[in-house]
């Protein structure tokens, strides 16, 4: 089965999750355990979740007991994903990018070239009005978000030096399952290959992949410059994570509770900005010190990529006028950060 398949199955249970919905039993009393997953440790996506259990204790006390399952300790992504559908896990932080699978509206912070900056990003997701709507955009799916999160530029980890864009043709680069990966990869000659975190190490050793993309926090933290020690700064894309909870687990809680998962998510996910920026500089600094190497594109090349994956990124989605809706909803709050 591929991962797009094996997505579209997940959908499926998603929509038959979100249809039970309405005719689901009102409990009680709350679920005692929130188990929150994520393929990532000593990140930003982590940090949201340490912080996200000390807001919890403080708000709702003993009534939830929050679990932190970094470092794909409950499953690779695709697992973690269904968990997160299904209900078996309670909540799941990750990249955008690795659900588009579930919804393609996800898509729509992937655009190349969308973001210039953390600031800008936290100018989008911060936005009373956005995060309002995005809380229950995926609603219809059994989802909610809880945690809108910056994680960090995009970058491409290789085991040779490249230097120029026509080093990446005929490279095998791990991508996430999004189109939005994908397409501008293929663009400047690479082959994308989608892979869950856990499987990159071993296929960079055994030389199944050439490279990756990844943000630099993650090839630190995962020490991957013991496997390769070439990034490249592509800075075609910012990262935006999200903390997602299962809909039905949700509304199960009493209202006290369900108000204090919305607080201290919000109160977490602007709580770890700055810790996140800094931790994107701090990875840098790792990464050097550990003998890897940053490159960059001379300015030529870099427009020239840039121009491209715009051209792929509008055609990829041109056809979805859902996922072009949320991308130009996003475009019209960051005019107004921008005062277009």
């Amino acid at each position: 089965m591929t991962i797009f398949s094996s997505f579209s199955r997940r959908a499926a249970l998603g929509a038959v999750i979100a249809s039970a919905l309405a005719c689901a039993p009102s409990l009680a009393s709350a679920q005692s355990t929130m188990k929150l997953a994520s393929a990532t440790i000593n990140d930003v996506q982590h940090e949201w979740q340490k912080v996200f259990a000390a807001e919890m204790a403080e708000r709702a006390g003993d009534a939830v007991t929050v679990e932190i399952y970094p470092a794909s300790q409950l499953g690779a992504i695709p697992r973690m994903t269904e968990g997160v559908l299904l209900g078996t896990i309670e909540a799941f932080t990750t990249p955008s990018s690795f659900v588009t699978g579930v919804d393609p509206r996800f898509q729509a912070f992937d655009v190349p070239g969308l973001f210039q900056s953390p600031e800008e990003v936290a100018a989008v997701i911060h936005n009373p009005e956005f995060r309002d709507h995005l809380e229950t955009l995926y609603l219809d799916k059994g989802i909610r978000v809880i945690g809108a999160i910056y994680n960090s530029p995009m970058l491409m980890l290789t085991r040779e030096p490249v230097t120029e864009l026509a080093g990446v043709s005929g490279l095998k680069v791990r991508t996430f399952a999004s189109p939005l990966q994908m397409e501008p990869m293929k663009e400047i000659g690479a082959i994308p290959t989608p892979l869950a975190l856990s499987e990159v190490t071993p296929q960079l050793q055994s030389g199944g992949i050439d490279g990756m993309l990844a943000g630099m926090p993650i090839l630190t933290a995962f020490k991957f410059y013991d496997t390769a020690q070439h990034v490249t700064d592509l800075n075609f894309s910012h990262l935006v994570s999200m903390t997602l909870v299962n809909e039905m687990w949700f509304q199960s809680q009493s209202a006290e509770v369900q108000e204090a998962i919305r607080a201290a998510g919000r109160a977490a996910e602007e709580a770890v900005f700055d810790w996140g920026v800094a931790n994107v500089e701090r990875a840098n600094g790792a990464w050097l010190d550990n003998g890897g190497k940053i490159h960059r594109f001379s300015e030529e090349e870099q427009t020239d990529m840039m121009a491209r994956f715009a051209a792929v990124g509008a055609a990829a989605i041109a056809d979805q006028p859902d996922v072009v809706a949320e991308y130009e909803r996003v475009l019209e709050v960051l005019k107004a950060h921008r005062g277009m």
